[in-house]
């Protein structure tokens, strides 16, 4: 469910055009004798509170309701990245302030005290030239280029070098997704018009936001089910080196590097710690999870990528921040303990907490949930040298959406985030994304409540038991992240359509997408005029028909009859109150089913 958005008003005054007069008749600034005033920027500081995000939260806990609503307003004073995904975001628009008042609300919020204000640039020419979700504005030319400099990169600098926000720490995240796209997606056309805009609009980002004096740059570096092969993770090390020598200012311009940003790779895999474990056929990074890439997790690629840096001439003082806002996967499929399968692909799927479809599914995954809250200098990671856990991705903005939605953004559709696909690039594996999303960076309240529900560290109440008493590496080959629905606790105070009647619960059955071969269902359920603690239903499907995958919801098959059962975390319902489990199908879909609920 996409909730409709305000339209904000007290965007910064004075359009994009005079800034960029204003900015041409600066002066370049005289480079700073070092990149930081301190080594790590978030130490001793605070971080800026988007109150734009602050707002969506709140707006999104009121809609849940109950438990999950608490938990959501737990999380709304957390620090959150500010995205500048295209020229006129500087100046502000619908679903954002512009830049110059998000700066001011950090002078605000910082008084007297050092606080970090965190932002992302990315806006480059030919920008995400391997997909299509995150298509830019700026075709990669050189007027795209041009206008990448002077009304983006120069308006951006001109505000950021106002003495007013002199004393605020600028953390900026360059461009994601784009020098990665240089190592590994050469053999596609776009990657090969945008590279050297890319490299050319890196070096002049790092330059130009260096001069402000106050601005510590964390350049992108993907995640490690992208680059951790050992040939790509090399070929990264050389192309980043390659990028930031051939800057003005080296190495002085860079505070080092962030990964995972938008994505939800795992901090870590607590069960699969060695990738060189022989386990039945071969070793655990050899089983098809994994494809022989050793960095299982962001704290493998973190350490490793440290490593390879500085070997290749990069100062040791450089340090990296991990995105964990959306790779937390707790829930009820998070795996408790370790699997004692012989199977080398069983013990992985068994004990692997990442339970994406494939490494590579990276649009709006069903089952992700909120990791680590925001840190400082996380404790226990020395070898990654962490300057900080971090929220690049705001939680709830949409990954790109599940259908073609006409939009002025330059974002397309991308088949990777419509839940009925299976990616030839994923192993023919479905792409695990949920349905009904909308563009890239737009509030999604159906994401947002399912990363709140599976949060680990749980946030409170409003979640899954972390360590459920079901086993969670029963059926080790179904899916659970297969063409999801709608999150289970969307709108819980919503009043039902359908009369709940007196009994302890009823249930009803809605087709939500048929593409003939299969289909995908949803089942609600509400409690009755007492209430219900614990439920259990049972429908049954057309003959030939059978279910693919089902999640939210704990089932067996008899015949043509599933019974399927609440999971505990979504088994107790107040008199009205409704929940929902969603499954795919393989066949015919029912014109009508009866549903019966006990």
């Amino acid at each position: 469910m996409q909730r409709e958005k305000k339209v904000r008003a007290g965007v910064a005054a004075g359009a994009t055009g005079a800034l960029v007069a204003a900015s041409a008749l600066v002066a370049l600034a005289a480079a700073p004798s070092a990149t930081a005033a301190v080594g790590n920027p978030y130490e001793g500081a605070t971080q800026y509170v988007n109150p734009d995000w602050r707002e969506d939260v709140l707006e999104a806990a009121d809609v849940a309701g109950g438990s999950l609503g608490e938990d959501m307003r737990a999380i709304a004073d957390e620090p959150t990245f500010v995205w500048m995904d295209r020229i006129q975001a500087i100046e502000g628009i619908d679903r954002q302030h512009g830049l110059e008042w998000h700066l001011d609300q950090a002078v605000a919020q910082a008084g007297s005290s050092p606080l970090v204000f965190n932002i992302v640039i990315y806006d480059l020419p030919g920008r995400d030239c391997f997909a299509l979700a995150s298509n830019g504005e700026l075709p990669a030319t050189d007027e795209g280029m041009e206008r990448y400099k002077t009304e983006y990169i120069d308006a951006i600098v001109e505000i950021l070098d106002r003495p007013e926000y002199e004393n605020l720490r600028i953390s900026a995240v360059i461009e994601p997704d784009s020098l990665p796209n240089m190592v590994t997606n050469m053999s596609h056309q776009p990657c090969q018009e945008a590279a050297p805009y890319y490299r050319e609009g890196v070096r002049y980002a790092l330059d130009r936001l260096h001069e402000v004096g106050n601005v510590y740059s964390y350049i992108d570096a993907a995640h490690s089910g992208w680059l951790g092969w050992p040939d790509n993770a090399s070929g990264s090390a050389q192309e980043f080196a390659s990028v930031v020598e051939g800057s003005t200012y080296g190495w002085d311009a860079v505070a080092g590097f962030v990964t995972n940003t938008a994505n939800s790779t795992p901090l870590e895999e607590p069960f699969l710690t060695n990738p060189n474990l022989q386990v039945g056929s071969g070793q655990v990074r050899s089983a098809e999870y994994y494809e022989w890439n050793p960095d299982f997790d962001e704290i493998d690629w973190t350490a490793d990528l440290y490593d390879r840096m500085v070997a290749q001439g990069a100062p040791s003082r450089i340090g990296m921040l991990i995105d964990t806002s959306r790779n937390g996967w707790g829930g009820s499929e998070r795996p408790t303990s370790v699997s004692s399968s012989s199977d080398l692909n069983t013990y992985v799927n068994e004990s692997r907490v990442d339970r994406r479809t494939h490494r590579g599914a990276w649009c709006n995954p069903d089952g992700a949930g909120i990791g680590e809250r925001p840190t400082v200098s996380p404790s226990g990671y020395a070898e990654s040298h962490l300057h900080a856990f971090v929220w690049v991705k705001p939680p709830g903005e949409s990954d790109g959406a599940s259908e073609e939605i006409p939009n002025d953004e330059g974002k397309s559709f991308d088949r990777m985030c419509d839940p009925t696909y299976q990616a030839d690039k994923l192993g023919g594996a479905y792409t695990g994304a949920l349905p009904n999303a909308p563009l890239s960076g737009w509030w999604f309240q159906d994401q947002f409540e399912m990363l709140v529900a599976n949060a680990y560290p749980p946030i409170g109440d409003g979640g899954p038991d972390p360590d459920p008493t079901d086993d969670p590496t029963d059926d080790p080959t179904d899916d659970p992240t297969d063409d999801p629905t709608d999150d289970p606790t969307d709108d819980p105070t919503d009043d039902p359509t359908d009369d709940p009647g007196t009994g302890d619960c009823v249930a009803t059955l809605e087709v939500v997408n048929d593409w003939g071969s299969g289909f995908q269902g949803q089942i609600t359920v509400t409690g009755g005029s007492g209430g219900t603690s614990g439920w259990t239903t049972q429908f049954t499907l057309p003959t030939g028909t059978t279910i693919g995958s089902l999640w939210n919801a704990d089932y067996s098959v008899n015949g043509s009859t599933v019974t399927a059962s609440d999971v505990g975390w979504n088994g107790t319902l107040n008199a009205g109150q409704s929940t929902s489990f969603g499954f795919t199908a393989n066949g015919t879909a029912p014109s009508s089913t009866a549903v019966t609920c006990s």
